[in-house]
């Protein structure tokens, strides 16, 4: 049984943007646990009476309504991969920089700390501002709360640009890869091992699609000034009765991500072409994003807070807004390399410059 808010002390969302990830980090939020999460980030900003609020499920939107010429969606989830003994979260320094050790320092509370600060404080932004925290990022696209909001209530998702809080070693990253996974299925004929020849082994067939994996260079595709890394990989294999049975069946889980220049329709016949012996089964797709960096907010909001951007290789929900026709980019702290890894930790300073330069550029005639 989940623990009631009313159990678990309030969120100060007046504390600094450090203290504020280590509180919510401390909050377990596992996908499919966010309930405790959400019920304290509403009540945190209960009392915020320039914030419209607004909750779907387990994700949270909060928008000021001040009639500004433009409105900015600025959006982060608030769900967890699994713990493995990475909380409770810990302050260590590592040549000389401090860092906050833990589930979900990079992935990604600390830039949620940012944005629940912001939203509290910024009573009169230049632009109106919608914020959106959501449930359900880390696992199947079709749990995804934002894509449930965007379902349910899609007027939310009405503005001129967004900004996702996801890791991105506080630079902008722009758009981000598609992403699909795949199940590669060899059939046999089952029979005694001892009497192998009179059977036909499943497993040994998957051996030339693992060999074309193996092989497999990935591409490195210019999108709109952004390179973008490609990956194909195997992620898992399955098959087998028992020892002493060959096996009649066996399974190759695929994970491709590709680049924003192809359609996930280009990528499943891309792997079609690989693998024509096998039977394809799509077991999980997500279009990608192209930078979006063209647009005038966009421009605007990569030279406030300078720096060059970059590709985002992993996807991310930006490409949700680009769905939507909404100019998208990441920008947070954090170090995308630690994301998901069991010693995941954000730079104290990384959190509190990219709550500076957010709130210096929310704060001016943007």
């Amino acid at each position: 049984m989940s623990t009631p808010a009313a159990a678990w002390p309030a969120l100060d969302l007046t504390a600094d943007s450090v203290a504020i990830t280590q509180a919510i980090c401390d909050i377990p939020s596992v996908s499919g646990h966010e309930t405790l999460l959400a019920d304290l980030i509403v009540d945190a900003l209960a009392e915020a009476s320039h914030l419209e609020i607004v909750r779907d499920g387990d994700t949270v939107v909060a928008r000021t309504n001040l009639g500004r010429e433009r409105r900015v969606v600025i959006a982060g989830h608030i769900d967890t991969v699994p713990i493995n003994d990475n909380l409770p979260t810990r302050f260590e320094t590592i040549a000389g920089e401090p860092f906050l050790w833990g589930r979900g320092t990079v992935d990604m509370k600390a830039g949620v700390a940012v944005q629940l600060k912001l939203a509290l404080e910024l009573v009169a932004p230049a632009v109106d501002v919608t914020w959106m925290w959501y449930d359900h990022e880390e696992v199947s696209a079709e749990l995804n709360g934002l894509g449930r909001l965007a379902r349910h209530r899609p007027d939310l998702f009405e503005g001129d640009f967004a900004i996702l809080g996801e890791p991105s070693n506080g630079q902008v990253e722009g758009g981000c890869n598609g992403n699909l996974r795949v199940e590669l299925r060899a059939y046999g004929l089952r029979a005694h091992s001892a009497r192998s020849w009179v059977g036909e082994n499943a497993i040994h067939k998957l051996v030339p699609a693992l060999d074309r994996l193996a092989a497999y260079e990935a591409e490195t595709i210019d999108v709109d000034g952004l390179a973008y890394r490609e990956g194909l990989n195997a992620v898992g294999i399955t098959g087998g009765i028992a020892g002493n049975v060959i096996p009649d069946e066996a399974m190759l889980h695929v994970n491709y991500r590709f680049a924003p220049n192809r359609t996930v329709a280009e990528a499943i016949d891309l792997i079609k072409e690989m693998f024509p012996e096998y039977e394809l089964t799509v077991v999980d797709e997500a279009e990608g994003a192209r930078p979006g960096l063209d647009a005038p907010l966009a421009q605007q909001f990569v030279r406030a807070v300078g720096g060059e951007a970059k590709p985002k290789y992993g996807w991310t929900d930006v490409a949700r807004f680009s769905a939507l026709g909404i100019p998208a980019v990441n920008y947070g702290p954090g170090d995308p390399l630690k994301a998901h890894a069991d010693d995941e930790r954000v730079s104290v300073d990384q959190i509190l410059s990219c709550e500076r330069a957010l709130r210096a550029w929310l704060s001016s005639d943007v």
